[in-house]
């Protein structure tokens, strides 16, 4: 079964930090770009961060400099790191298990239940 389980997600001060979880199990992680999204009511999701399993990188402008995704693959974990955060950060983020290539097996996308961040201005 495949499970992808967010934490972290709180209520934080402008300004402030977080770090956000997510441990996958039941995918062949070395296997998945990793990314966290994020959604407010009313809008789509956006795609905040990505990494691939070598360690490259893609950042959404509205964050970069001030977050940063990594990941542990011996762990099958991915990580967000958010500093400096701000009012419009405030969504429900949610991880995603990407099939890095078209011929890897397993569907598409997996998702996470999500976590909530709210930060207060």
């Amino acid at each position: 079964q495949v499970r992808l389980v967010e934490s972290g997600g709180d209520l934080v001060e402008a300004g402030g930090s977080l770090r956000l979880s997510c441990a996958a199990s039941g995918i062949n992680f070395g296997m998945r770009v990793m990314g966290w999204y994020r959604q407010v009511p009313e809008k789509q999701r956006e795609l905040v961060a990505a990494i691939t399993s070598g360690g490259s990188t893609n950042y959404a402008d509205s964050v970069k400099g001030r977050f940063t995704i990594s990941r542990d693959n011996a762990k099958n974990t991915v990580y967000l790191q958010m500093n400096s955060l701000k009012p419009e950060d405030t969504a429900v983020y949610y991880c995603n298990a990407h099939r890095e290539r078209t011929y890897y097996p397993g569907p598409v996308d997996y998702w996470g239940q999500g976590t909530q961040v709210t930060v207060s201005s």
